[in-house]
């Protein structure tokens, strides 16, 4: 089937590397190649650490792209076009939990050191060249690999500190959460910015003097020196590919140390202490489940304020995916713990705050998408969270309601659940704002919003009375 123009997008992630380029067809993935981005793949699929990295799913699978994949617009000028796996869903490392972050490092570089063994090296380090399968990770940048060279140090070093090592240390030396550190820069933690935290004794924390001090003071000498001068000096120096190797194996035993336990928050128990009784929680399960699998198959579900992850696992019985949605960073470390325990790899758990979900970012603001331009799910959950939203964080119920349906992709069904003023949790939430300040937040309000924006096909008041579930369908 030929290929027109019009059915080709550039992807906007991906144009800092001018030797290759990705770009979507439909739900391909294909990746043009210049010249000698060609002869780099040709002997990386020759290689012996490359396949037996892709058949180990540590690596996307990655092959020369058939031709009737090839439009004009991505065949010319590249010299060879990829096709890769499709990852499920997008993420960005500010989305990710503490465990995520370090697993993702730790493949990072073990795949590093396989490709130095063979002969091969990494173009940059960025946490951005992994994503997930389920609770998987999964190294994507194919165009990063080139053929090392003898006496060179990884050009990786610094955007791997930055994005990965230093986000690390930041929350398992000082207990500060790293997400807030990564959505603000997309190029992550400079040395400069982090170094007055690790002043005295804190000096002496695994990592932080050789990979923050003493990287920074290098980066100040040799900053007025091209990089050419540099990798002179190493060489001149005898700096080695199995000194480099050394450096990367040390750096995982570096990263295997790094760990956060933070202490338990409201939200570690909300299962336990959110009110419901057995016979509400039956229900709910019941109708929930009932609702994912009414109609065609599921290709994404949204479980936004997913918590332990409960309604999470009730869903991928009858999806092919769901991305598990929680604010809490603790909660969602916990929950990927457990996840990665059991090999979950259709379940993705993500730090997210409902009340501000990532925005665009990078680049014109497109580089890094934001959360509402890749989540367009065929079912989304939203189960115990409009009274949070609307009450908790001030937002008007029409917005609330809006902004799920966004979520949904029409057609698409909203699972969505209403808590009404006197229910207990709600009253709480109430308690602590000025009487009479949500005086549209009521049930026959919500169920016409939801009415305005589709069909709601099922409804179902849980035993308690104080709460109810619905099913509705957007857009029809």
């Amino acid at each position: 089937m030929a290929i027109t123009p019009t059915g080709v997008r550039p992807e906007p992630a991906s144009f800092r590397d001018p030797a290759n380029r990705v770009f979507h067809v439909g739900d391909e993935v294909l990746r043009g190649l210049d010249t000698r981005a060609a002869e780099h793949w040709r002997a990386l699929a020759g290689s012996t650490f490359f396949p037996a990295l892709v058949a180990a799913r540590k690596v996307c699978a990655t092959e020369d792209a058939p031709s009737t994949l090839v439009p004009a617009t991505t065949g010319a000028g590249w010299a060879a076009v990829l096709r890769h796996e499709r990852i499920p869903f997008v993420s960005h490392p500010y989305e990710w939990s503490f465990s995520m972050l370090r697993d993702a490092a730790l493949l990072h570089l073990e795949i590093l050191h396989a490709a130095l063994t063979d002969g091969f090296t990494t173009k940059d380090g960025s946490a951005y060249n992994l994503q997930w399968r389920g609770a998987e990770p999964v190294f994507i940048d194919i165009g990063s690999f080139e053929p090392a060279r003898d006496g060179e140090p990884w050009a990786g070093y610094r955007q791997f500190c930055q994005t990965v090592l230093y986000p690390l240390m930041l929350t398992a030396h000082l207990g500060v959460d790293f997400q807030p550190w990564l959505r603000a820069r997309i190029d992550g933690i400079e040395a400069d910015e982090l170094r007055p935290l690790f002043g005295g004794v804190r000096r002496l924390r695994p990592g932080v003097l050789t990979h923050l001090h003493l990287h920074a003071a290098m980066q100040q000498r040799n900053a007025a020196a091209s990089t050419t001068d540099v990798r002179d000096q190493l060489r001149a120096a005898g700096f080695s590919r199995d000194l480099l190797l050394a450096t990367v194996r040390g750096m995982r035993k570096l990263v295997r140390k790094l760990e956060h336990r933070p202490a338990e928050s409201h939200w570690s128990d909300y299962q336990r202490t959110c009110g419901y009784s057995v016979r509400d929680r039956v229900a709910k399960e019941q109708f929930v489940a009932a609702a994912v699998a009414a109609g065609t198959r599921p290709r994404l579900v949204l479980d936004l304020g997913a918590n332990d992850g409960r309604y999470s696992r009730l869903a991928v019985g009858h999806a092919d995916y769901v991305i598990a949605v929680e604010q809490d960073p603790a909660v969602v470390d916990e929950l990927y713990r457990k996840l990665r325990a059991e090999g979950q790899r259709r379940i993705l758990p993500l730090v997210l705050d409902l009340a501000d979900p990532s925005p665009g970012g990078g680049w014109r603001g497109v580089e890094r998408a934001g959360f509402a331009e890749r989540a367009c799910a065929d079912v989304v959950l939203a189960l115990a969270v409009v009274h949070h939203l609307a009450i908790g964080r001030n937002v008007p119920l029409p917005e609330v309601v809006d902004w799920l349906a966004g979520l949904t992709a029409p057609g698409g069904a909203l699972v969505v659940e209403f808590v009404a003023p006197e229910d207990p949790m709600a009253d709480r939430l109430l308690a602590n704002k000025p009487t009479g300040l949500f005086p549209d937040y009521r049930r026959d309000t919500f169920e016409a919003l939801l009415a305005a924006r589709g069909r709601i096909t099922d409804r179902l008041e849980l035993p308690s009375g104080t709460r109810t579930l619905y099913r509705t369908v957007m857009g029809g």
